[in-house]
């Protein structure tokens, strides 16, 4: 069983000016990202944006939640590939919030097309990091 409270830290480090890019890092991995502002808020790109993270955090909480869940019910498949899309917009005051994410599933090679269904579902409510966002979430589940 898990124990909680669980803690993570991460650091970042940048100089001044939108232009510039910078390093963070989780201090549980040895290697950091490239960060960046994106171009749509009029930064330079080529680096890992907050948004990028964010909805790489979204869609990797699901697949780590769907892998516990496929390996303690031995379903077998070959691939899980997920295609996301993240909608940035403003809300009712007009203040930019992350108001939509769409999650294009794709389970190939499972044997056990409906209990991996029912898997796929289940991981989709019961992942802590999308279960603690206000942001939408649509999921389109394909299992072949």
């Amino acid at each position: 069983m898990n124990k909680y409270p669980m803690f993570f830290k991460a650091r970042a480090e940048s100089s001044a000016g939108i232009q510039s890019l910078w390093d963070s890092q989780s201090m549980s991995v040895d290697s950091g990202v490239r960060m960046a502002i994106p171009a749509e808020f009029e930064g330079p790109g080529g680096g890992f944006s907050p948004e990028d993270l964010y909805v790489m955090a979204l869609q990797n909480c699901f697949v780590a939640t769907f892998k516990v869940f496929a390996e303690k019910s031995r379903l077998a498949y070959e691939k899980l590939r997920i295609e996301s899309e993240l909608t940035v917009d403003r809300d009712e005051h007009g203040r930019p919030w992350m108001a939509r994410c769409l999650f294009n599933v794709h389970l190939e090679g499972a044997e056990q097309i409906e209990n991996a269904k029912r898997l796929l579902a289940r991981a989709s409510e019961s992942c802590m990091i999308l279960n603690s966002v206000k942001t939408e979430k649509v999921f389109e589940f394909h299992v072949s």
